[in-house]
């Protein structure tokens, strides 16, 4: 039986068994709730499912507002789920690489986990090598969000996740409240929402850590995707992987993807960048103008005919790939995840940014809330 949105949406408190929607040809649009287990904090977790009328199905929980599978048609309209992760939340309490989580309050890295604002220096928890990362030692990846009704549009259903950051939470100044919106339509798009609002002048970057296999999570690795990405320059770093504060040109290195090329045609190649990051894990200064939604990427697999779009209003792009996953990791149905089983498409403000006075200052202020969008696409081709 298929559930509409309007008799499936679960979102005042109430508990119930559900059905699993229908997929395929019969799928009705709809969004359903179910409980997920309990946090360590002892907060229940939820999982909410979102389904398009063409069987495109979405699966989000609120621990950590992450995406926990992403089941999508191939060429011949088989669905496989496209994420990495794991089968219950047990797999997400222990130490994993941020599958497909809301990552802050700043994703990414910040130098030996230091920065100045307004004069004042504030300490961060290092948490990746000399740096923080992605938040620090309990980021937004590991907290229970709170979920509401999205208010979709008609021809689609949406989620909305809500997160308040105490003053002082990882040594950041500022309460901050982020509220990430999901709302998958009936064009098989998923769209990602951001606001973010503050009580004092912080900074913030945050973004969605999804790990993406085309072909299906745990399904071999990624290195025959195909992937154009629409920048001219990227950020070179160091050997812990901080920006030098160079815009370098992509031109004439293996990080030139304004033409499509596949993962692995150049990912071993003899270039310190690709050796500092062991493969790619680098942010690309995107084309056009940051603010307004533009596409910027397109990935395919030749094999599932599987395609992702992505355009964003973000200045920036990490593109990882997965080079540090080495198959200690088990997802869904006990698979282990090896080696460049996946890649990462984080759209965000540059890494290390307040410490960089000439990349796109990540501050935000009370009165002057910050907004964002990404939206990923997926279609299958012949």
């Amino acid at each position: 039986m298929a559930i509409t949105r309007r008799t499936a949406v679960v979102l005042a408190g109430v508990s119930a068994v559900v059905p699993d929607i229908v997929t395929g040809a019969d799928a009705q649009r709809g969004i359903v709730k179910t409980s997920w287990g309990t946090a360590k904090t002892g907060e229940a977790v939820d999982l909410f499912r979102l389904t398009n009328a063409k069987g495109l199905e979405v699966s989000i929980i609120t621990y950590g507002a992450r995406i926990q599978s992403l089941k999508v048609p191939d060429s011949k309209g088989r669905l496989a789920d496209i994420v990495l992760g794991f089968d219950n939340l047990q797999g997400y309490l222990g130490n994993n690489p941020y599958f497909s989580a809301i990552v802050g309050r700043y994703g990414n890295r910040i130098a030996k986990g230091r920065f100045t604002l307004d004069g004042r220096q504030y300490s961060l928890p290092v948490n990746d090598g000399p740096n923080s990362l992605h938040g620090g030692i309990k980021g937004f990846d590991k907290v229970v969000w709170t979920a509401k009704d999205g208010n979709a549009d008609l021809g689609s259903v949406a989620v909305e996740m809500i997160y308040v950051s105490k003053d002082g939470e990882e040594g950041y100044p500022g309460t901050l409240t982020t509220t990430v919106v999901y709302t998958l339509n009936d064009s098989g798009e998923l769209r990602l929402d951001y606001r973010l609002g503050t009580d004092k002048k912080t900074i913030a970057n945050v973004t969605n850590h999804a790990y993406f296999n085309l072909a299906g999570e745990g399904n071999g690795d990624i290195l025959g995707h195909r992937i154009r990405i629409d920048a001219d320059r990227f950020t070179p770093v160091n050997s812990t992987l901080i920006p030098t504060g160079e815009l370098k040109p992509v031109a004439g290195t293996p990080f030139d993807f304004r033409q499509p090329h596949t993962i692995g045609e150049r990912i071993n190649a003899d270039d310190e960048q690709i050796k500092f990051g062991k493969g790619y894990d680098h942010n690309f200064v995107l084309n056009g103008n940051a603010g307004t939604l533009r596409p910027v990427i397109r990935v395919d697999e030749p094999k599932s005919g599987r395609v992702l779009e992505v355009s964003t209003t973000e200045p920036g792009v990490q593109f990882y790939t997965g080079n540090f996953l080495d198959g200690s990791v088990h997802g869904k149905g006990g698979k282990a995840y090896g080696h460049r089983t996946a890649l990462c498409l984080e759209t965000q403000h540059f890494p290390d940014s307040p410490n960089q006075p000439k990349f796109p200052s990540a501050v935000i202020s009370p009165g002057s809330p910050y907004k964002s969008a990404t939206v990923w696409k997926f279609s299958a081709g012949k």
